[in-house]
Parts: structure tokens; sequence; C-alpha cells
């Protein structure tokens, strides 16, 4: 199911480019930190300030527009007071991402030496590196890819 997204408010840089859409969407910097960390479980507006040390009106202008954008849903906590913030469909479709910006920020954000954190799968193994492949499962790269214009 796709995002309820309303099209008519989105400024698209590139209407035809999912990838530049998807900028518009969740690109900028703040945004996908607040994804990051629904997915390492943060719910409350306060756990992402904690986490993050956004500003209070820029978390309050970032969480909204994920709603807006169908990333985020908001719901009442069970005591009625709250609000909490749930990844949508959508958003837990950003993992890969996600695991995607992390591995790539291991091979080439941090000296050998520096530590780091890891993403690690329930049984505390270190995740295997992403790489696309094609229909067929064969591995696939910017040479062995292009962008196919739709009409």
């Amino acid at each position: 199911m796709k995002p309820d997204v309303n099209v008519d408010t989105v400024a698209w840089t590139d209407p035809a480019c999912p990838v530049a859409r998807t900028l518009d969407l969740v690109g900028e910097r703040w945004s996908l930190l607040i994804v990051r960390d629904a997915m390492d479980g943060a719910t409350s507006f306060t756990g992402f300030q904690q986490r993050t040390g956004m500003a209070r009106n820029i978390l309050a202008d970032r969480l909204r527009r994920l709603v807006d954008h169908g990333i985020l849903a908001r719901e009442t906590a069970t005591s009625g007071r709250r609000q909490h913030y749930v990844l949508t469909e959508a958003g837990r479709d950003l993992f890969t991402v996600i695991v995607a910006l992390r591995q790539w920020g291991e091979r080439h954000a941090f000296a050998d030496d520096e530590s780091h954190s890891t993403l690690v799968d329930e049984r505390g193994q270190l995740l295997e590196q992403l790489h696309p492949s094609d229909s067929r499962g064969e591995r696939v790269d910017v040479d062995t890819t292009r962008v196919m214009r739709s009409n």
C-alpha cells in the first residue's frame, strides 16, 4: 500500500526521478535520523529529542512532515495523554536504505581504528554487506545498470 502523500503539496526536485522524489520526502538529515531512531525503538517526542539532540521546533516540524508523508503514524499512547510515533509500512521499507547508509558509513566515514556502533541480527551477528542484484540474482553495479526514462 502506498502512503497517502499529497503530491500537490510537495515541490518535487525532479518529478520523474524516484531518487529525487525520495530525497524530497526523507533526504534531509534530521528526517533520516528520526527514522533511524524509530527503527531503534524511539516512539515519543522526548525520546527522539534525547537521541538526536535536535531543537524542539525542528523536531516538531520533521515529525509532522514524516507523518504527513506517510513515513510515521501518530498514535495515542495507552495512557491517553501522549502521542507516540510508529513507523508505517512505508517507514519500515526504509530499513534497507538505513542499512545501506550505515554500511557505507562503516566503510568510508571512519578511520580503521575508530570505534562506531554496529548493527547485528537477533543472534548478535553482523549483517552481510548489501549488494544490489538483477532478476537472476547476479550482482549489479554502476557499470552494469542504466536508467530507463519513461515518457
